[in-house]
């Protein structure tokens, strides 16, 4: 650890003396081998930033990590052993172990690794100086090139050249702007975005997988529609999305979110940004490799339905809710109130947004049980009974009184059944 100088401060958080960690560090501590957690939950506790994931790295040899774990009781798994990683499950919690490592051999995409004692050949490898922070067992800080002044700066900055980086991944060109968004408040390094506009083809040699996982954590980010439009500006948003995009209605959609105190919804922010024909979501579903889950929440939040307009009556808009749910009506609605060109601050928007928190959709009053029970006969008569009472029940704004309910399904299966 001597070859990396202290510059504090120390971290005190909850997270490093948490019983799962503090059994980590006893392995490596009984062996008299240095370990320090790297990375994002450094960072993370420093500007005071939920961390959900602790990674570590040591000079150990993926073999040793192995053999320390087994010998501390710790269950050890090769998840990455050929770039050196070893995941650790300690009391239910997993931690990624990797050797110190620099690399040899990139193509753009994968990187061949060496491994290695050196701290600063390791932090060197690595994408941005605030990622390359580490801490040992007592919280000291040890940052090898420059990350803590940059994290105070909000200044997401490469390590060392910027187009050496790239062309070691070209994914680093969306995490270049991913934690620009999420940690730089928006604020692009000049040389690492002049960097990314001269390698962005690059893009094109990745995985479509890749660039989902990181455009969608992009969009999720409090400054996305900052940076997204200088993706689009500097034409590398094209490359990710090549049909029609509109980042004003994404700024307009995260000024809406944060009106009403909501944080950025991937979903929303996706039909916000790249969907302006409805019929085109599959083929951008497909582009980005999205789950049908998430196919089918994007389908509805780009939903164009004119009763979601607060200029129509509640009625409608309530049927519009009981359709689709809570959750994929809030989403519908914030779209369209982005793709309205209304103020963030608008009253009869801000009032229709709401109307899931002042109204809950009444659950269908009646089951194929209660048809049959009218002397229907079972098969798609029963089903058809059921589908006639519920559209005469949403369009009467789900009348409930129960007596008025029941004569409606009697006379709808009398006529099902004569």
């Amino acid at each position: 650890m001597s070859q990396i100088t202290a510059r504090g401060p120390r971290i005190t958080a909850e997270w490093l003396n948490a019983k799962p960690l503090r059994k980590v560090f006893a392995a490596f501590e009984t062996a008299h081998i240095d370990v320090c957690v790297v990375g994002g939950a450094i960072r993370n506790s420093l500007i005071d930033r939920p961390v959900t994931d602790v990674d570590l790295a040591t000079p150990a040899a993926p073999e040793t990590i192995i053999r320390l774990a087994k010998d501390a009781g710790l269950d050890a798994h090769p998840t990455g052993i050929e770039h050196g990683t070893v995941t650790l499950v300690s009391d239910g919690v997993g931690f990624e172990v990797t050797t110190l490592r620099r690399d040899i051999e990139t193509d753009g995409r994968h990187a061949t690794v060496a491994f290695t004692q050196s701290w600063e050949d390791d932090a060197k490898r690595r994408d941005f100086t605030i990622n390359a922070l580490y801490c040992d067992a007592d919280g000291m800080i040890y940052d090898p090139i420059g990350g803590l002044d940059d994290l105070r700066r909000r200044r997401v900055r490469f390590i060392g050249d910027a187009e050496a980086r790239i062309r070691e991944d070209y994914l680093r060109i969306l995490r270049f702007f991913r934690f620009s968004a999420q940690y730089g408040k928006g604020q692009l390094d000049a040389v690492g975005l002049a960097a990314a506009i001269a390698l962005k083809q690059g893009l094109t040699q990745l995985a479509a997988e890749r660039i989902r996982a990181e455009f969608l954590k992009l969009l999720a980010a409090p400054f996305a529609a900052e940076v997204v439009l200088t993706m689009h500006e500097s034409g590398i948003l094209k490359l990710i999305l090549p049909g029609m995009t509109d980042p004003g209605r994404l700024a307009r959609l995260q000024a809406i979110e944060a009106n009403l105190g909501q944080p950025p919804d991937v979903i929303c922010g996706l039909a916000a940004l790249a969907v302006s024909n409805p019929a085109k979501v599959d083929a951008l579903a497909q582009r980005l490799r999205l789950s049908n889950a998430e196919a089918a929440a994007l389908k509805t939040a780009a939903i164009v339905n004119p009763d979601i307009d607060p200029a129509q009556p509640d009625t409608a808009a309530r049927a519009v809710l009981y359709h689709l749910g809570p959750e994929a009506f809030r989403r519908a609605v914030y779209v369209s109130w982005a793709r309205s060109g209304a103020a963030a601050t608008d009253p009869a928007w801000r009032r229709r947004a709401l109307l899931a928190d002042r109204w809950s959709p009444p659950k269908m009053p009646f089951g194929g049980s209660d048809v049959l029970a009218l002397g229907v006969p079972p098969g798609p008569a029963v089903g058809d009974v059921l589908k006639a009472f519920e559209t005469w029940w949403v369009a009467s704004d789900f009348i409930p009184d129960r007596s008025e309910q029941a004569a409606k399904l009697k006379a709808l299966a009398a006529s099902a059944v004569h």
